[in-house]
């Protein structure tokens, strides 16, 4: 028997490849992708179930198998405000991460931040922080968590200034600064994948360089 992904954030920068290579791997049978509206995604081994994340209630239960892959997330510009953003990416994260803990996975991966620290004075990276506080504590096996830099892909929607910024990044860390390399989506993905496959049983924290290796 093969294993069995969730995923929640498939339609974002890193859940879009992340999804991709999770269909395409030999080890995963199925993969159960949470979204909140319909993606069109057709295949064999996906199992889509559109939900409402506010409602835990009605979707907790289903929350199942070998590992859980978190890459939630949105922009303070989309969200329009702080305790929206908020309830997307911290709340609706571990809610799922709790139901997964309560229902026997296992395995536990997500997408964190550069920069995440639970005690900053800057919202962003204090709201990273504090989420990686709360899964840390919760009852799995494996937790890994990644804190990739500005992310290399293509992203559906525009973001000039993050464009900018990439290509400043891109220049600046091939001579200093290397810890802040570009992240390309693919490599992380791939990662994300190979460390839930890891038999170790270990809390792990994923930065830098450190994706590349």
């Amino acid at each position: 028997m093969g294993k069995v992904a969730n995923i929640i954030g498939a339609s974002g920068l890193v859940g879009q490849q992340l999804l991709q290579q999770l269909l395409a791997h030999p080890e995963f049978e199925k993969v159960r992708s949470f979204v909140r509206r319909p993606s069109g995604n057709v295949h064999p081994k996906l199992d889509e179930l559109v939900i409402d994340f506010d409602q835990p209630e009605n979707w907790s239960k289903l929350v199942k198998g070998d590992v859980l892959f978190s890459s939630l997330g949105t922009t303070i510009k989309t969200a329009k405000t702080k305790e929206n953003q908020y309830r997307v990416d911290f709340t609706y994260q571990y809610e799922f991460a709790k139901a997964a803990a309560e229902n026997g996975v296992s395995t536990y991966v997500l997408v964190s931040s550069m920069g995440a620290d639970a005690r900053s004075s800057v919202f962003y990276s204090r709201m990273k922080g504090e989420l990686e506080v709360a899964v840390s504590k919760l009852n799995f096996r494996k937790c890994t968590i990644f804190r990739p830099s500005i992310l290399d892909g293509d992203r559906k929607e525009q973001r000039t200034g993050e464009k900018i910024g990439l290509v400043i990044s891109r220049v600046l860390t091939r001579f200093i600064l290397k810890k802040y390399r570009p992240t390309p989506v693919d490599v992380l993905a791939a990662k994300m994948i190979n460390l839930s496959l890891d038999q170790k049983e270990e809390f792990r924290v994923i930065d830098g360089l450190e994706i590349f290796s």
